[in-house]
């Protein structure tokens, strides 16, 4: 038995497949984690769903960006993006089942026995990893529950751009959100900076990677994420691995061995 993490996904389903098929992945006894933004931008968005809700029972996957965009379009909250591939998944018969599957996925996964944990986007530096699995349950009881609309309808937006604990509501679920599913720059207490896409290197003034900050609470955790392709997959620390490579945008698909660490890789 072997565990696989695989970065972001996007729609891309033949690197996927590419990627099982060299590992020889057994859905009878292998497991398969994704970091999210399982759709969206790429050529097979309903393929891919699809072809993970089929082999659900070997799936762990944390929510994305995108996977929270698609729900918020389906149930009418947002209007699609441009250069959205969703169309199909909106307008398929099995829709409704792919979107509820989708919606029972976590924000946060971590395994005891393995030593990972894996998330969307990271976890901000002010937060240890119990509480950032606190936060996480928090957010998808509401995901799952009758709050959902709720949720979905004031999910967008930047602010607050802080975590308070005295926070309520749709302002507490936010920063949640993008905390999970969004952040890369934020300063050492966990102020967001949501514009800057670029890499380590070109950090605003004032902020930094999330999991470059020397006093971050989750030093000492094993994290595995995606969402920041202009990572390349570098990030130059412990105990972090960066498993979006920008398949989408004509880079490589990542996967990752958790039992020894071994890397995959497959063009896209």
């Amino acid at each position: 038995m072997a565990t696989y993490a695989v970065g972001d996904l996007q729609g891309c389903l033949k690197p996927l497949k590419c990627l099982l098929k060299e590992v020889s992945f057994n859905p009878g006894e292998d497991k398969l984690w994704l970091v999210g933004d399982l759709i969206n931008r790429g050529p097979q968005s309903l393929e891919t769903l699809r072809f993970l809700y089929e082999m659900r029972g070997s799936v762990v996957a944390v929510l994305g960006n995108h996977d929270l965009h698609l729900l918020a379009v389906a149930y009418g909250h947002r209007q699609p993006s441009k250069g959205d591939t969703l169309d199909e998944i909106l307008i398929a018969d099995d829709s409704e089942v792919l979107l509820q599957w989708l919606r029972q996925q976590p924000l946060l996964h971590h395994d005891e026995r393995l030593g990972f944990t894996m998330v969307h986007a990271g976890i901000p530096p002010n937060w240890s990893l119990k509480k950032a699995r606190k936060r996480a349950s928090e957010l998808e009881e509401v995901i799952r529950g009758h709050l959902f609309d709720e949720f979905l309808g004031n999910m967008y937006g930047n602010e607050p751009a802080f975590w308070d604990k005295r926070l309520e509501g749709t302002d507490r679920w936010r920063v949640i959100t993008n905390y999970f599913t969004r952040m890369r720059f934020c300063s050492a207490a966990g102020l967001l900076e949501l514009s800057t896409k670029s890499g380590i290197d070109q950090a605003p003034e004032g902020y930094a990677p999330w999991f470059c900050h020397p006093d971050r609470k989750t030093r000492n955790d094993k994290i595995i994420f995606g969402h920041w392709a202009a990572l390349e997959g570098f990030t130059a620390t412990p105990n972090i691995y960066a498993l979006d490579s920008g398949c989408v945008w004509g880079g490589k698909l990542t996967m990752m061995r958790l039992e020894d660490e071994r890397y995959f890789h497959c063009d896209c």
